[in-house]
């Protein structure tokens, strides 16, 4: 596996397997990184740690989006609401845990259901078979 590609780039497709793999690299490592935060400020330092791996996270999500053919402003908007929320803990206008503020509320709602849906759409579906406008079937012709 081609981990430079896998992280940094938002060109062609990638199938579920590859999604998987990447994503729960970067899950362990994120949770790691904010358990250490977490330890060391608390919510400001651990949102500035989701904002750093938004990248990578994004740059998979591209590429299995790509292998669905999806469009990519519904990455846009996702990881859009995410760095939002996230500014808004490093502000400090996110509200408590148990006291979120009603702009963090009306962000995180709508921002969780969209992560299942895309769960589901990219962590599950079959991508497109054969090629399409972006690259050729990561998992190939049946």
């Amino acid at each position: 596996m081609d981990w430079l590609y896998l992280l940094n780039s938002f060109e062609g497709r990638i199938g579920r397997k590859t999604f998987w793999i990447g994503m729960a690299v970067l899950v362990a490592a994120e949770i790691l990184g904010h358990l250490i935060a977490q330890a060391i400020q608390g919510d400001r330092l651990s949102a500035i740690v989701d904002l750093a791996f938004t990248y990578p996270e994004f740059a998979i999500s591209a590429k299995r989006a790509h292998d669905r053919d999806l469009p990519i402003w519904i990455l846009i908007v996702f990881f859009g609401g995410g760095a939002v929320l996230d500014l808004l803990t490093v502000l400090g206008l996110a509200g408590s845990n148990d006291q979120p503020s009603v702009l963090s509320l009306v962000i995180a709602v709508p921002f969780t259901v969209l992560l299942v849906a895309l769960l589901i759409e990219l962590g599950f579906r079959r991508g497109t078979i054969g090629p399409n406008q972006y690259g050729p079937d990561p998992v190939g012709s049946h």
